[in-house]
């Protein structure tokens, strides 16, 4: 009994078998097909999207990143590399770029290696390093992959100077990182004004 029901069920459905086929092709035929029209049209991205990583600023333009290198430890892929140096204020010396001991001298991230899982900026103390809506990094040189720190700070906005140049005054390091510190002060304009013409007039001479 068992056996004719299968023999009867074989014949109907090697029968209705390629009829079968055909239909999943017939009933796409007629649906409206959606093209995304990439890259002249391109698809916005959700807010929380993980793409190309930034370095960022406080509002005074010093670079929030002290480079402690707990991103690079953080990382599964080890593809950022993190070199600190100390921030030097005396008279002659390289200046101040954080408002921390240091700051990150050497920054890279290697885009051959990132999985982009965003464990980095769950390490970062500072919220120096986030990721952007950036996803377009495909290249055909594997050496420009290879983001350095000058492609990923982020850039100079309104109210900002660029470092190095000294703390807001009467602010300290945590000062920066509660909030206080709005826009660069004009005696920290007056610092940046003052060693771009000491500057320019080494390199004139």
């Amino acid at each position: 009994m068992a056996d004719e029901q299968k023999k009867k069920s074989g014949f109907f459905s090697d029968l209705f078998a390629p009829v079968g086929g055909f239909g999943v092709t017939f009933s796409t035929m007629f649906r409206k097909v959606i093209t995304e029209e990439y890259p002249e049209e391109k698809r916005p991205t959700q807010p929380r999207f993980h793409g190309r990583h930034q370095l960022n600023r406080h509002p005074d333009g010093l670079e929030k990143c002290v480079g402690c290198e707990l991103c690079a430890w953080a990382c599964p892929a080890d593809a950022i590399l993190v070199e600190g140096a100390g921030n030097d204020d005396s008279e002659g010396g390289s200046g101040r770029f954080s408002p921390g001991e240091r700051y990150g001298r050497v920054y890279q991230i290697n885009y051959l290696r990132c999985i982009f899982c965003g464990l980095c900026i769950e390490a970062c103390p500072t919220r120096a390093l986030t990721m952007t809506n950036e996803y377009e990094l495909a290249d055909n040189n594997r050496a420009d992959l290879i983001f350095t720190k000058d492609q990923l700070l982020a850039p100079v906005q309104a109210g900002m100077l660029t470092p190095p140049f000294p703390m807001a005054p009467g602010m300290e390091e945590r000062d920066y990182y509660l909030g206080k510190v709005s826009a660069a002060t004009d005696a920290q304009r007056a610092y940046v004004a003052e060693h771009a013409h000491s500057t320019d007039a080494e390199v004139t001479s």
